[in-house]
């Protein structure tokens, strides 16, 4: 094992290295070869390569050694379990001996190989290590992924040329990339900020098997004040719901991190939920807009049961309980969908939101929500949005 002080002092030299090397075609040439040579003996790893994406398969572009270069794969298929394992944990050591990556250029029983991505917003690489006889998970671990996550902050910050492009990467990584895929639902979602960041926030959390949560909320005002709140809340659900799915506990907490930290003009609605089996719904409305449930011919309001994030230092927040019957829908929004204004001043309003929705409910999810955005756009003239928008369409349907 590595004395703690010589391991530090490598990694900070190594770290060094990543924010003030030159950059170019080279850069991440040279950040391998620096790992190899900082940490090759210290840590047990070398035979250092580079795959870069290319469409659907990752490419090999460089090896620090080229002896046995002949031996290794030179493409590697995106969908592959090897890739996906790297993809998914970012940080990846194959230690069991029937699963890998390529071939060896180590001929010993103890080399086995680590990968770690590294990316930027157009781009995407694989660095592949293998580990020699000695090596020691812990110091692995800590040293790529710190390795890794300060070779990803310099390439994202190369890329981006402004402050306010960086909020926008920010913020697109906090919301969902895409919904749960689980058995009975079909669920979507899409937020649209009024300025090029925005307050508006939603989020699922799963719990495993056929439970999940989800929410949606509204910072107040938008821009950058705004998303910088919304960060947070998104955040602070993830740590909490997420983990331990005590909604009440974490809501509460959460209300008075905001009151502490925020500016006393700031505040924050959110309708926050957990899905049980068959339909239940168990929630919280801390001020946000009802979400409406569409059954039957009947549209149900999911109405407040508490004030919003921030106001106060305490508040009284209780879960309320509904049930979503097969083939019933539930919409939830900002209020930016219902108080887009035509050029006479009238809003799009709840009953055009209703309208919509019973106009299209034998469509995907994915459909409804496009249908929202749709009608509210071209109410408002097809002009640029006022204030930020969010919806999130559930359907059920067994």
């Amino acid at each position: 094992m590595i004395e703690p002080k010589e391991f530090y002092r490598k990694l900070d030299s190594i770290l060094n290295k990543i924010g003030q090397a030159k950059s170019g075609k080279d850069f991440l040439f040279t950040i391998l070869k620096e790992i190899e040579k900082t940490f090759g003996e210290a840590l047990r790893i070398g035979n250092g390569r580079i795959y870069e994406q290319n469409g659907d398969e990752f490419i090999f572009i460089y090896a620090s050694s080229k002896t046995s270069v002949v031996n290794i794969a030179k493409n590697i298929p995106i969908n592959s379990e090897a890739i996906q394992s790297i993809l998914n944990s970012q940080t990846y050591i194959f230690d069991n001996p029937s699963f890998s990556i390529g071939e060896l250029q180590t001929k010993s029983e103890y080399a086995i190989p680590v990968a770690i991505t590294v990316n930027n917003p157009d781009n995407r690489w694989i660095f592949v290590f293998e580990l020699k006889s000695g090596w020691i998970r812990e110091e692995i671990e800590f040293c790529l992924n710190a390795v890794r996550s300060s070779l990803n902050y310099r390439l994202f910050s190369e890329s981006v040329k402004s402050e306010l492009e960086q909020a926008v990467q920010i913020q697109k990584s906090l919301l969902p990339t895409k919904p749960p895929k689980l058995s009975g639902y079909d669920i979507a979602g899409h937020s649209q900020p009024a300025e090029l960041v925005g307050g508006d926030l939603y989020d699922y959390f799963e719990s495993g098997g056929q439970e999940f949560g989800f929410c949606i909320g509204d910072a107040s005002g938008h821009g950058i004040p705004a998303a910088l709140m919304a960060r947070d809340v998104i955040t602070g659900l993830r740590m909490g719901i997420e983990k331990h799915m005590k909604m009440i506990h974490t809501l509460k907490k959460l209300n008075s991190v905001i009151y502490r930290g925020s500016y006393s003009t700031r505040f924050v609605s959110l309708f926050c939920a957990e899905m049980e089996e068959k339909g239940n719904l168990f929630y919280v409305n801390a001020g946000h807009p009802a979400p409406l449930l569409f059954s039957n011919n009947k549209v149900t309001e999911l109405e407040t049961s508490g004030t919003v994030f921030g106001a106060l230092p305490e508040i009284e927040l209780s879960r309320s309980f509904i049930n979503l019957p097969i083939n019933s829908i539930l919409v939830l929004f900002s209020d930016g969908i219902c108080e887009r204004r035509n050029n006479k001043g009238a809003e799009f309003g709840l009953d055009n939101l209703k309208s919509v929705v019973q106009q299209n409910q034998k469509l995907s999810a994915e459909e409804i929500l496009k249908s929202i955005f749709s009608a509210a756009d071209e109410f408002g003239g097809r002009k640029k949005w006022k204030d930020d928008a969010t919806a999130m369409v559930i359907k059920r349907f067994k």
